[in-house]
């Protein structure tokens, strides 16, 4: 498996399911700064231009959750997305939650030419983030997290996420310590391994 990244992106919440289900995995980096994920022939890979893409056997898989998905149902002895209904219902949610609301808040930072053409709204969404930021993780803290984790005491692939996006937060003007189970969260999931390859191999810089 090749996984195509950029580093502190959403792409490290791949990188951490890799890990945990233990699976081996080459991590490519498409540079940003070059703007490359814009040019061929990273096009050819993600014609959306974004990362994460996870090649396998030579098959394209694009969209964090759905790559999250394919993780754990690839690797059913690291029980990273349960078996009950409700559970695994809630899980979803919460990544269909990042994906549609709190990573789209803190793309208005920086990514304001995909909803606009003026400058003067380019300035406009920035400086809502902090407050959009503020609201996404209230709600993580009160309604995703139940206990330490998504599910409670277990990890499953939903805490790679909310840990990838919550590494915004402070950049974003939202600290963490303001939020008590979060901040539980992230010193849980810091100390992880999974968490310390994925900072080894330079793929996340907290």
């Amino acid at each position: 498996m090749q996984l195509y990244y950029f580093p502190n992106t959403i792409a490290v919440a791949v990188a951490i399911a890799l890990e945990e289900a233990g699976l081996e995995y080459e991590h490519v980096r498409v540079d940003f700064k070059d703007a490359a994920q814009t040019q061929p022939p990273y096009l050819d890979i993600n014609p959306k231009g974004r990362v994460p893409s996870l090649v396998v056997d030579g098959q394209i898989l694009t969209e964090t959750g759905a790559i999250l998905d394919y993780i754990a149902a690839m690797s059913p002895a690291a029980d990273l997305a349960p078996s009950d209904p409700l559970e695994a219902a809630h899980m979803r949610a919460v990544m269909y939650y990042l994906a549609s609301t709190m990573h789209i808040n803190h793309a208005h930072k920086m990514r304001g030419h995909r909803w606009a053409t003026q400058q003067s709204s380019f300035d406009d969404m920035a400086a809502k983030v902090p407050e959009t930021m503020r609201q996404s993780a209230t709600y993580v803290e009160e309604h995703c997290l139940r206990g330490t984790f998504v599910l409670g005491a277990r990890i499953s692939v939903a805490d790679a996420y909310v840990f990838a996006i919550c590494n915004w937060l402070e950049g974003d003007g939202v600290p963490i310590a303001e939020f008590p189970k979060i901040a539980a969260f992230w010193d849980a999931m810091t100390a992880r391994a999974s968490v310390k390859a994925v900072q080894d191999k330079g793929l996340l810089r907290l």
